[in-house]
């Protein structure tokens, strides 16, 4: 497996905490599939949407049981108040030291008025029971994406 798994790769088992008391195995699903999408930050608007999209159509995955996981580097207080201000109803795990965003290989160099820093690349895996990954997409722009990835898991499991 390279550094960056896509489509028909094995996800990787990477453990994150989602609470103080709880974690998740992003490469082990405990239904038919997880989504695993990684973004930058809370609370900035591209993220908020995404995860208020996401939020919307909980229960849409949850018929196929399938579990939506959110992933950035924010702490589990962050991501508690960001759930809280926005009525988000998706899992956000915490990646503080940003492992499980180098296995995934959304931990990348960007750019930003000239200024390279290191930071996550917005990406979403859909990952099956197998722990293989049935879908990858990179650098995703915002806007109808739930949508998309609900149709895809939708296809994939029914397919």
């Amino acid at each position: 497996m390279t550094n960056r798994p896509e489509k028909g790769d094995k996800a990787p088992k990477v453990t994150i905490p989602v609470s103080d008391e709880e974690s998740v195995n992003l490469g082990a699903p405990t239904g038919a599939a997880h989504v695993v999408y990684f973004y930058p930050r809370d609370n900035t608007p591209g993220c908020t949407t995404e995860s208020i999209d996401f939020s919307a159509l909980k229960s849409d995955f949850e018929a196929l049981d399938v579990q939506i996981i959110g992933v950035s580097k924010d702490s589990l207080k962050s991501h508690a108040n960001f759930k809280t201000k926005k009525e988000l109803t998706v899992l956000l795990a915490s990646d503080e030291n940003h492992d499980a965003c180098e296995q995934f290989g959304v931990w990348v160099e960007k750019n930003m008025y000239g200024k390279k820093y290191m930071g996550i690349e917005r990406s979403t895996f859909v990952i099956l029971a197998d722990g293989s990954i049935a879908e990858a997409w990179r650098k995703v722009k915002v806007k109808g994406h739930a949508q998309a990835v609900l149709d895809a898991t939708r296809a994939i499991l029914n397919g």
